[in-house]
């Protein structure tokens, strides 16, 4: 068993972590693995927003012109294809796209392709919207976590590689101890969320040490009494909490979250699902996880599936979560409605 942190991340501690070295966790976890020369990620997500089906073929379109763009010179090693309807009844498809060096990024955001396909005036008067939420974490300031012995998903698959069993996890407060920046520093977030108009586009930065978590599973390897279990039990559960901090998530402090279903190049959807929030704080989330009724419940039914199945648990979990410096985020929406990602939090 091995810390999560990796080894070039270590330094001495000046804040301890909740557990002392004798900790044995209840059951097996991973972490994902970057080579050492690797200091910051990008995670881009790349939204089209429409309402009704007279406006899908239109959206269609608009995702492939975005999954085309990704094919360029220094596009990502690795994207997500996602849908959901938010609580305003518009459908939303993001293509969630991974980059391990932010001149690659800077690169491909700059090619003439991409940046005049954004910034032409048709984005804000086709009657879609369009978003993009950039962040970009440098290593000390993300963590993850894979409940499942082989595979990785979301940023973990351009690490590449991935630790033996972990000892930090299993117990509150094991997502801070993942953390390396959380070895001397506290994460607490200062400043609030700015937004700037302009004519039909919405510009929110981001303050100092804001949290977001990506938290998926995939159930598609299930079957008889897991598949029971996950779709029963498990996946109500979860699906209400996603939806308490949708609709009522600003008093815990989390701004946005959008619970979605992976699709695929067809748009079909496909048994594996994640949620992504965005937090005022770690503190916060960490507040809402150990002691909120509809994160509790969560919990429970998971420790109770995996309880009952154990090492014939086929169910795949994971997480990845990132404590963000103000100037290494940034949200842009196009002809949005108020309700969608940070714009409801500004």
């Amino acid at each position: 068993m091995e810390s999560a942190i990796d080894k070039h991340l270590m330094c001495p501690r000046t804040r301890t972590r909740r557990i002392d070295d004798s900790y044995t966790p209840p059951f097996p976890a991973w972490v994902g693995r970057a080579d050492a020369s690797v200091t910051q990620f990008v995670m881009g997500y790349f939204g089209v927003q429409s309402k009704g089906e007279s406006q899908l073929s239109a959206a269609c379109a608009a995702l492939r012109q975005i999954m085309t763009s990704f094919t360029l010179d220094d596009g990502p090693h690795h994207h997500d294809l996602s849908h959901y309807v938010d609580a305003a009844g518009y459908d939303n498809m993001l293509a969630i796209a991974y980059w391990d060096d932010p001149a690659a990024f800077a690169r491909w955001e700059a090619n003439m392709q991409v940046a005049s396909w954004w910034n032409a005036e048709s984005r804000g008067s086709d009657g879609l919207g369009y978003f993009r939420e950039i962040l970009m974490p440098g290593v000390e300031r993300f963590e993850t976590l894979y409940a499942m012995p082989e595979g990785m998903e979301g940023v973990g698959v351009v690490m590449a590689t991935r630790s033996d069993e972990i000892q930090e996890h299993g117990y509150w407060g094991a997502m801070r101890d993942r953390i390396a920046l959380s070895q001397t520093d506290g994460m607490a977030p200062t400043g609030d969320l700015v937004a700037e108009e302009r004519p039909s586009r919405v510009i929110v930065r981001g303050h100092e040490n804001l949290v977001v978590i990506r938290s998926g599973q995939d159930w598609t390897e299930t079957v008889g009494k897991e598949r029971e279990l996950y779709l029963g039990e498990m996946e109500p559960v979860l699906r209400e909490g996603m939806n308490f901090l949708r609709d009522e998530g600003q008093p815990v402090g989390c701004y946005s979250n959008r619970y979605m279903q992976h699709i695929d190049a067809s748009g079909q959807l496909q048994e594996k699902s994640f949620s992504v929030s965005h937090w005022r704080s770690l503190a916060h989330l960490e507040r809402w996880s150990e002691s909120h009724p509809t994160h509790i419940e969560i919990f429970g039914t998971f420790m109770r599936m995996v309880q009952t199945l154990q090492a014939d648990l086929k169910w795949k979990g994971y997480h990845e979560v990132s404590v963000m410096r103000a100037e290494d985020q940034r949200y842009e929406y196009i002809n949005c409605h108020a309700g969608t990602g940070l714009m409801c939090g500004a």
